[in-house]
C-alpha cells in the first residue's frame, strides 16, 4: 500500500477581485486551480451572509479550488458581461471559463457539495489525499520513466478507482509507449462519475487530435490556400489541424484564434472547441495553454 501525504495548504486562496485584477485573480488563477467568485451587494446585505460559508469550504479543502468576492455594484462591467441580475451570485471558473453556478442561499451541506462537485469536475481529488503520489508519478512521467510511473498510477488507481489524474495517468504512459489501444481501453475502464474529468478528456483530446491531423492535408499547399484568400476559413481550419500534426502547436493556436476573430460562431463554434480539444491535449502545464485561454478569454470578455 502506497503511504500517502495530505497535500499543503495553498496560500491567498481567498480574495477580493477588481474589474482591473479579474483576469489574474480569476481567468489566469483558473488554469492552476478553480476559482469560486461570489458576486455581492451592499445594497443586498444578505448577499454577504454567504461568504462566511463558503469561505470554510475553501479553506477546508486546502488549495484545491480558490475563492474571489466580487461587489456586483463596484464590479458592474463584469456583472455585465456574466448576466449577473441577483445576488448572492456564484460562479465557478476553470481554465478561463464558467463551469458551474448557482444563485441565491445554500445551506453549508449543500455549499460543500458544491464545492466538491466543483474539484471533481476539474480534475482533482476533494479530499486531497492522493494528490502528493499523483503529482510524483506525473514528475516520473515527465521524466521518461514510463515504466515506473506506470506502476504508481496503477497503485494509486488500486487505492481509489475514481481518481482522474491516475486514470489519465496510466493512459498517458501507454500513449509514450506508442500504444493507443490500451490507452484508449483505461480511460474507457474510467467509472462513470469521472469519465469526463478534464485530465481524462486531455488524453481522449490527444487521440483524436492525432487521428483529425492525419487527415488533414499538405502543410505546404494549405498555407498557400489560406494566403490566397485569408477569408477562407475552412483551409485555416483543416491548416490548424496540419499544424497540429506537425508538432507546430503555437501555430495552430494562431490559426484557430484567426478563425475565432473573423466568425465565432462559423461551423457550429469549431475552431474554439478545437482550441480547447488543442488545450486539454497540451495541458495546463504547457505555457501555450495559459497563454491561448488568455487571448481566447480576452476576446471572449472584449
Amino acid at each position: 500500500m502506497l503511504e500517502l501525504n495530505a497535500a499543503p495548504a495553498t496560500a491567498d486562496l481567498i480574495k477580493d477581485t477588481s474589474e482591473a485584477t479579474f483576469m489574474a485573480d480569476v481567468v489566469d488563477a483558473s488554469q492552476q486551480a478553480p476559482v469560486i467568485v461570489v458576486f455581492w451587494s451592499a445594497m443586498v446585505p444578505q448577499s454577504k451572509q454567504i461568504i462566511p460559508m463558503i469561505e470554510a469550504e475553501v479553506t477546508n479543502a486546502r488549495g484545491a479550488v480558490r475563492m474571489v468576492k466580487a461587489n456586483a455594484d463596484e464590479n458592474q462591467a463584469i456583472a455585465g458581461q456574466l448576466r449577473i441580475q441577483n445576488v448572492p451570485t456564484v460562479y465557478a471558473f476553470f481554465n478561463g471559463q464558467p463551469i458551474d453556478g448557482f444563485q441565491g442561499p445554500l445551506s453549508q451541506s449543500q455549499i460543500k457539495a458544491f464545492i466538491e462537485k466543483v474539484i471533481t469536475a476539474a480534475g482533482g481529488d476533494a479530499s486531497g489525499g492522493l494528490e502528493e503520489a499523483i503529482e510524483q508519478a506525473e514528475q516520473m512521467l515527465d521524466a521518461g520513466e514510463v515504466a515506473d510511473a506506470a506502476q504508481v498510477f496503477a497503485a494509486i488507481l488500486e487505492e481509489d478507482p475514481k481518481q482522474p489524474r491516475a486514470v489519465a495517468g496510466l493512459a498517458n504512459a501507454y500513449m509514450a509507449l506508442g500504444d493507443t489501444v490500451n490507452a484508449t481501453a483505461t480511460l474507457d475502464a474510467a467509472p462513470a462519475e469521472i469519465a469526463n474529468a478534464p485530465e481524462i478528456a486531455a488524453v481522449r483530446a490527444r487521440i483524436e487530435l492525432t487521428e483529425a491531423s492525419a487527415g488533414a492535408g499538405e502543410l505546404d499547399a494549405l498555407l498557400a490556400a489560406v494566403e490566397a484568400d485569408p477569408t477562407d476559413k475552412q483551409a485555416r481550419f483543416d491548416l490548424a489541424l496540419a499544424q497540429i500534426g506537425a508538432g507546430d502547436n503555437a501555430a495552430a493556436i494562431d490559426s484557430l484564434l484567426e478563425i475565432f476573430r473573423q466568425d465565432r460562431e462559423w461551423n457550429e463554434d469549431a475552431a474554439r472547441q478545437q482550441l480547447f480539444k488543442l488545450f486539454d491535449a497540451m495541458g495546463p502545464k504547457d505555457p501555450m495553454t495559459a497563454t491561448g485561454r488568455r487571448r481566447l478569454s480576452s476576446m471572449i470578455f472584449a
